[in-house]
């Protein structure tokens, strides 16, 4: 008996996560990409000498005995790339010396709050102890959450119980609120000021999330960066047997009586299968894959009010210099600028550069891949003439080196490559609405929110990727890869 088919859109992370479970599954499965290579958002380019990480500072599920750990496995990431784990999860430096450390040992990060501010001890006690519910008890990702069955979710509310009322209590303070209670200013600033990151609607859920999975050494870095980890589970989706079409750009999905059948490429052949995936961007699939004609009102409530996530300008230098002296922080150091700036179409008072000393394959040695994210806006880029945005970029790097010399005196000497990616980089080159690197924003309504992955009237289809995941993430583009599958298995009993 030949095996069944699916055909999948997209070869980011979350298509080649399909196609590995796919294959693990009996599948036949054959991957579209546009690209030339595999990665979408998770990828990184060479300039010179240096290999710019376009998308990763660290994946969960690197340590043994989590939940994600196992998806890792499946899709040959570990034990196969060397991980370097992290002693913090950010360094933040203010005036006079001020300095916090978001340490990755909560113990540390405990005694460290408590010692910077004493007179917010039931603040920091309860943000504490919610990472340590977060820390005891694994996410549930074994199963799709479209599969759970009545038992099963009688089953996780009785095993889990202390971790779905942490998230359920957590999830709907945002970190602006928590940090506008705090007595001390340093700390309050602190807190606020990880809206660079992410906004001030950033749950707090999320951030006790951060702070249980980097204690449990569970979030490392992979060398060679997010390109590494992209080629990672390419290399063993084809050993799987997979097949993967580079430059393949799709143009509708096929659609018979009801049933999704293939896909048309824009060469005009057909691509015949008996499911099909799109792993792509949400709104390309649904309003052009899909000519918008299967979305039902709360899918278009979701698409037509969901928060999208930041579009931010990375800047990239190429250093002659070391910095040992800078330890290793998943998401870099955030110092505060003497005076705010106008910079990529925003006003910022700080900056957070990723000084990539912990990975030696991304410059050669003796000197650094230095990384700075600029929060920025996509219709300041999007309204430049072409003349123009050439005249921002330049000007906006020359000045990321200057305002970095307040931190790091003579690196502007130092700088021999300089790269600029804006929002409509990122969109020109996955797709990306917006250019936004996560999806949706994480925020009170969209983090862990169950975005439909099945469209009304159209059978055999799915919808895997960060926009069917509230929040995107690498780890969770993975598991939607995966969920994708198991659905499915599902509809094909």
């Amino acid at each position: 008996m030949s095996e069944k088919s699916i055909v999948i859109i997209g070869a980011g992370i979350a298509g080649l996560s399909a196609g590995c479970y796919g294959r693990l599954e009996g599948y036949e499965t054959t991957i579209l990409e546009q690209d030339a290579r595999p990665g979408g958002l998770a990828t990184c380019w060479t300039r010179g000498e240096y290999t710019i990480n376009g998308g990763l500072a660290f994946i969960l599920g690197t340590a043994p005995g989590t939940g994600f750990h196992k998806i890792w496995r499946d899709l040959g990431v570990v034990p196969g790339l060397r991980v370097a784990d992290c002693d913090h999860l950010m360094i933040v430096e203010g005036e006079g010396g001020r300095e916090f450390r978001f340490h990755a040992n909560i113990d540390k990060l405990h005694a460290h709050l408590l010692e910077l501010a004493p007179e917010d001890r039931k603040a920091i006690d309860g943000f504490i102890g919610a990472a340590r519910v977060f820390l005891r008890y694994q996410l549930p990702v074994d199963k799709a959450p479209e599969l759970l069955t009545l038992v099963d979710k009688i089953r996780l509310l009785g095993t889990s119980f202390p971790l779905l009322r942490m998230i359920g209590t957590w999830k709907n303070v945002t970190i602006g609120e928590f940090s506008r209670k705090l007595k001390n200013p340093f700390l309050r600033e602190v807190f606020y000021e990880f809206k660079a990151l992410f906004s001030e609607d950033l749950p707090m859920a999320a951030v006790c999330l951060f702070a249980a999975i980097a204690y449990g050494r569970a979030a490392g870095y992979p060398q060679g960066g997010a390109i590494a980890l992209a080629k990672a589970v390419e290399r063993r989706y084809l050993e799987l047997g997979g097949e993967v079409r580079y430059r393949t750009r799709a143009s509708r999905v096929l659609v018979e009586n009801g049933r999704a059948v293939g896909v048309r490429l824009a060469d005009g052949s057909e691509v015949r299968a008996d499911f099909v995936i799109s792993a792509a961007d949400g709104r390309t699939t649904l309003f052009e894959l899909l000519e918008g004609r299967f979305i039902d009102r709360r899918t278009r409530k979701i698409y037509g009010n969901f928060p999208v996530g930041p579009s931010p300008v990375m800047v990239a230098l190429g250093v002659a210099r070391e910095f040992p002296e800078v330890p290793h922080s998943a998401l870099g150091l955030l110092f505060r600028l003497r005076e705010p700036v106008s910079l990529a179409g925003s006003r910022v008072g700080w900056l957070r550069p990723m000084i990539y000393n912990y990975d030696p394959t991304l410059a050669p040695a003796g000197k650094t891949l230095v990384r700075v994210v600029v929060p920025s806006d996509y219709d300041f880029w999007s309204g430049l003439s072409a003349e123009r945005y050439e005249e921002e970029k330049d000007r906006t790097v020359d000045l990321v080196i200057k305002l970095l010399e307040q931190r790091f005196p003579g690196i502007g000497a130092s700088v021999e490559m300089r790269n600029v990616a804006t929002p409509l980089t990122f969109e020109r080159y996955t797709g990306n609405f917006r250019g936004s690197a996560i999806g949706w924003d994480l925020t009170p309504r969209t983090f862990m929110a169950r975005i439909p992955k099945r469209l009304p009237g159209l059978r055999n289809f799915v919808m895997a990727g960060q926009w069917v995941e509230g929040g995107g993430g690498i780890p969770f583009v993975a598991l939607s890869g995966r969920n994708a599958v198991q659905i499915i298995r599902r509809l094909d009993r």
